[in-house]
Formats: C-alpha cells, structure tokens, sequence
C-alpha cells in the first residue's frame, strides 16, 4: 500500500500545456486509494475539461469562488479547502502561477487556497526553455524551497515550442513516485523495524474445540497500520482474526497457537527497533490434546490445563537495544497490577486498559488507555478510536525513543 493511500489531495492544475498529463495524475492517484480534490485556474480549462477531471475523481472540480451555474450560488471555501487536505500538489505550476505564489498575489481560487494551506506542498514546474532559465523563474523557484514548498524538478525533453531542453513537467507516475520517496524520507520511523503481535491464541482440547478468548485483533492491527505510516517496516504476527491489512511495508503472519506466537516472536525479535505485544495470549493450554472429538457423555468435563509460555517476559529478558512495550487488560487495582508487570518483565512501556472503563477492551472500536513508563510515569488518554489510540501509543514511543 502506498503511503499516500487513504490521503487527501488537492492538485491544483494551471494553464499550461502539460495540463493534459493530469488525467493520467488523477487516475494514479485514485488507484493508490488517495482522496483527489482539483482546482483549476480558470485558464487551464482550455486544457483539460472539468468534466474530464470531475469523472476521474468523483468530485466535483472547483475553479471558481462561486459555482455560479447553480441555482442558489455556492461558495467555495478556499479556507476549508487548505485545512481538508493531507498534502497540496501543483502540477502543472506555470511560469505565472509560480511568480504569484512566491509573491502573495492571490487572484484565483487555487492561488487563495495555496495561501492558506496548512499542509505540505509539492509543485511541478512546466514551461518553456527560456522561461525556466529566465533568472525572475529562477529567484522565485528558490523562493518558493524557502518557504518550505517541495519543487518536483522539470525534466529535459522535447518542448511545445519545438526546443529541446529543460522545462518539461515530470510524467505523472514519476511525480507520485518523488512525493512517495519525499514522505518516506521524512517519516520518523524511517529504516525502523518494529514488532507486532495482536489478536487472540487458539489453544486446542480436541480436534474442534479450542480455549480461546474475545480479542479481535484490531488493536494490534491499528498499531500495525499506523507504525508503517510512520515508515516502519512492520512484522505483524496475527493470532485468529477477521481483521485485514494490505500495505506494502507490513509483512503478516498467521499463527494460532501461544507456542506458534513464541516461536515466531523470538525468530524476529533480534532484528527489530521496536516489539509491541497486544496480543491477547491464553495463559494456559489443555495438558492433554484429544486426538478424537470428545463426546458429551458425563454432566461435566474436567480439562487439565498447562502454562503456555510467557511471550513478554522471555523477550524481555535477552532484550538488548529493543523498546519493548506490553499491555495490560485489568479488572481491578489496575495501575499496580500494571507497573508490577511493568517492572517483572522489563519493560519499557506498557499500555494499560480496564475492563471497567466502558468502550474499552476487547472486541470494541474504541479504546480508553493508560501509557506507564518504566519510571512509573502516567499518561491517561481519553475514550477513542483504536485508530487514534495507535496515533497515541505511536507517538508516545517517539518521544521516548528520541529522549
């Protein structure tokens, strides 16, 4: 998966002949899963028609304050426009659009978004030979870079004019691939490998029946997804779960058994920045597995039942550079059974939850966490999503890794 995969973008296309390419840009940019939002000058609609654009990606375009045509005149809100959006692209940037952006001259609707865009902006210049290498494009280029804008440098190549050199917009494809690589650069997870483990473990009585628990997987899941949109290379060892993932930097593997988990843990812990154990690990195993379905024969059934290995606690005994974060499901005296674990099995952080907190737990959409660090420290978090509890866990850890 893409990182810019369920992103907003806003491309802003201006009057230049290479305008054309951006049907391609569009269409990449939806096949990555990215929100696509145009605005077009008005002169770059001699171009490319918005209908063409409008279709591509499933909204309308904007080139105007108002909407005119319609019959109560709809105000297009520059403002709302540049807090909506993950990341601004200009493609393609004229020698004009260029000169305005770099001096404050808002005269259009893309010109006033850009101007208050509050998110990260790409720009791809395309023009002719001579207007790129006139020192006035140059200075403003420079300009541009120093207010923190991201050039996607022109490439060299047959012109409209007939002249062969520099000032040809980047293909599309070459665009998104610059954007991508730019992201990745600065992620703060960047060349980091982190550890995963999440849902529950299945621990058989027979050939049918297992001990199990109600853990879905959608934390660890969450945290998976959110470490490899920091730019983390994540093995995310999954116990039984309904839960999907699909991104590129996020290696899954299936297990079903607490002792299938401990294998898997220790074969990858020494390679890894960063091991986060959500999983839900059952305690115990039946001692004796039935190689036949038990029948119901007597009013009760006694299971003797075993430790199974205790994943947390091995790996926190041989870590060496590893942040090792654990969680703790508690019902009761929650903080000191928490910093007990904490401490008995070498952590350096662990994630705590209460089942008498309502919306948190297993099986749930939310979360409500308590984050306690190795020096007892606490950081109480309010009830949220398990998306925007992964941003939390996530961002804790960056901080403490960078302290």
């Amino acid at each position: 998966m893409s990182v810019l995969s369920g992103k907003k973008i806003l491309l802003g296309i201006t009057a230049g002949i290479a305008a054309y390419k951006t049907a391609s840009l569009v269409r990449l940019l939806i096949k990555l899963d990215a929100e696509v939002q145009v605005i077009m000058t008005p002169a770059s609609k001699d171009f490319i028609t918005p209908l063409t654009l409008s279709t591509l990606s499933k909204r309308q375009v904007h080139s105007t304050f108002y909407n005119k045509e319609e019959e109560n005149e709809v105000w297009n809100n520059h403002v709302e426009l540049g807090l909506w959006a993950d990341y601004f692209l200009i493609a393609p940037a004229t020698a004009n659009t260029l000169s305005k952006m770099a001096n404050g001259v808002c005269d259009n609707l893309l010109l006033a978004t850009y101007l208050s865009a509050k998110c990260p902006v790409y720009f791809a210049p395309a023009m002719d030979l001579d207007m790129y290498k006139h020192t006035s494009t140059l200075d403003n280029l420079s300009k541009l870079q120093e207010y923190s804008n991201v050039m996607i440098p022109a490439t060299s190549g047959e012109l409209a004019s007939g002249l062969v050199g520099e000032g040809r917009m980047a293909e599309p494809k070459d665009i998104i691939t610059f954007i991508e690589s730019d992201i990745l650069s600065k992620l703060p997870l960047k060349q980091k490998k982190v550890l995963i483990t999440a849902g529950p473990t299945y621990e058989a009585i027979d050939p049918v029946r297992f001990i199990g628990n109600h853990s879905s997987g959608k934390m660890g899941f969450a945290l998976a997804k959110e470490a490899a949109n920091l730019g983390a290379e994540v093995i995310l060892i999954s116990g039984p779960s309904h839960q999907q993932i699909k991104h590129s930097l996020i290696h899954r593997i299936d297990v079903t058994t607490a002792q299938e988990m401990y294998q898997e843990a220790h074969k990858h812990f020494d390679k890894v920045d960063i091991a986060i154990l959500s999983a839900a690990v059952a305690d115990y195993k039946p001692k004796n597995v039935a190689s036949q379905k038990i029948k119901k024969k007597d009013a009760t059934l006694t299971i003797e039942l075993a430790p199974t290995k205790d994943i947390l606690a091995s790996l926190g005994a041989i870590k060496k550079h590893q942040f090792l974060v654990g969680f703790a499901l508690e019902t009761n005296n929650e903080v000191e059974n928490a910093q007990r674990k904490l401490k008995r099995k070498n952590l350096d952080v662990i994630v705590l939850n209460s089942l008498q907190d309502k919306g948190a737990g297993f099986a749930t959409n939310t979360n409500k966490i308590t984050i306690i660090d190795k020096y007892f420290s606490q950081k109480l978090f309010e009830l949220k999503s398990k998306d925007e509890v992964a941003k939390d866990i996530m961002n804790e850890i960056i901080v403490k890794l960078d302290a």
